[in-house]
């Protein structure tokens, strides 16, 4: 991976500082979120101190620190699956993988992310699984969403 972020980076050699969020956004399109050893490879092209960097990357929902599971939830937090029930939604999803919003199963299979809208407020609550989308998201669906996943991946 080292290699992949060297390449990455040395296409903004000699860049100045505000170059950094393309940097970052380029890092993690290709290898999926922003590592230690990226933060640091960043640093020495753009000469920037590692805790500007994550300040930069911490600032932005965009950016993340783990690899994301095989199986990336994106839960919406917009008004409509708000006001629908998407916090019990979220909620049920951590309880049942046993992680926070943001986080990746220790396994690798699952992710969180909480997203402002998924754009389609008249199924609210929403979830999207990797492209596949789910509407009327209960708690008990959510559990039934996640076990169907698994079933799957143990089946492969």
């Amino acid at each position: 991976m080292n290699e992949s972020i060297r390449k990455i980076v040395s296409e903004f050699k000699g860049e100045g500082r505000d170059k950094l969020i393309p940097v970052l956004q380029k890092v993690q399109n290709e290898v999926g979120y922003i590592s230690k050893e990226a933060v640091v490879e960043i640093g020495s092209v753009l000469n920037l101190p590692a805790s500007k960097i994550y300040g930069v990357a911490t600032f932005y929902n965009q950016f993340r620190f783990e690899p994301k599971g095989r199986y990336h939830i994106m839960v919406c937090r917009g008004t409509a699956c708000h006001v629908k029930g998407s916090a019990d939604t979220l909620e049920a999803i951590e309880r049942e993988l046993g992680i926070k919003a943001g986080k990746t199963t220790k396994d690798g299979l699952f992710s969180i992310e909480v997203v402002a809208c998924l754009g389609a407020c008249g199924l609210a609550p929403l979830i999207c699984v990797n492209d596949e989308f789910f509407a009327n998201v209960t708690r008990e669906r959510a559990s039934e969403i996640i076990k169907s996943y698994r079933k799957r991946d143990s089946e492969a």
